[in-house]
């Protein structure tokens, strides 16, 4: 069977991940997560789609009981090295987020920067990682995750965007292009893995709006959803999602 794009991106690729620009908000994420869960320590966090454990170490230095799944062998060899390095014991599986083995387990789930979400290949299958992370929920339990703002490419360039977003040595994403009828981005992205060798991927991320959230979470029956305007490292209710973000923090509370 041929792997996803998704797949083979994250084959070897844990330390340059870390390098990313997207990935330096770590420690304002863990902050407005913190607050949402009113820094009670007794509760258990799922971290799906966990890559390199950014968000899984930060919480679990401040105390948290963290489980962390990852579909990339890569990225958690590479979370599981940072975590012996700070002393810390995480327990990282390698799961399928769209199947995951626990039930009522957690108090918390997280899935940031996509974390796998918005990034398979089907409608139905984003749907089946929002199905079985609240399967792993408690009741009166909460979810905060990211999803890519389709508000965002209906009035400005996706492009422009990752243009502006570029650093030396960084990934770059290129030759967007966005349907109408799907919702769907299919992009070129150029990166570099962790031996040095160039790689060149086509890509297809699937956009979200509002409404649709709103839609799929309350027919898996969570009772309270708010949406904002993701920015990175700033994570905050006062942050009205508008169409200039280009994603939307998601908490939803079953």
């Amino acid at each position: 069977m041929n792997k996803q794009w998704y797949e083979t991106l994250f084959e070897n690729y844990g330390k340059k991940y870390d390098k990313e620009n997207f990935t330096h908000g770590t420690v304002g994420e863990c902050d407005f997560i913190e607050k949402e869960i009113n820094f009670d320590k007794s509760l258990k966090i799922l971290d799906v789609g966990c890559g390199t454990g950014r968000h899984a170490i930060e919480l679990s230095k401040r105390g948290y009981c963290v489980t962390g799944i990852d579909l990339s062998e890569s990225q958690l060899k590479r979370a599981k090295e940072k975590a012996a390095e700070n002393n810390l014991v995480i327990d990282f599986q390698r799961q399928d987020a769209r199947h995951l083995p626990f039930d009522n387990e957690f108090d918390v789930a997280i899935m940031l920067c996509e974390g796998g979400f918005s990034l398979m290949e089907t409608d139905e299958m984003n749907f089946e990682i929002l199905k079985s992370v609240t399967k792993s929920l408690k009741p009166r339990a909460k979810f905060i995750f990211n999803a890519l703002n389709g508000l965002f490419p209906l009035y400005h360039s996706v492009d422009e965007f990752h243009a502006s977003a570029k650093e030396e040595g960084s990934s770059t994403c290129r030759n967007s292009t966005f349907d109408l009828m799907t919702f769907r981005d299919r992009n070129i992205v150029d990166f570099e893995d962790d031996d040095g060798s160039k790689k060149t991927l086509e890509c297809n991320e699937r956009y979200y709006v509002p409404c649709e959230i709103t839609w799929l979470l309350k027919s898996l029956r969570y009772k309270t959803i708010d949406i904002f305007g993701a920015r990175l490292g700033e994570f905050s209710r006062e942050h009205t999602l508008t169409t200039k973000d280009f994603e939307m923090l998601i908490v939803a509370e079953t």
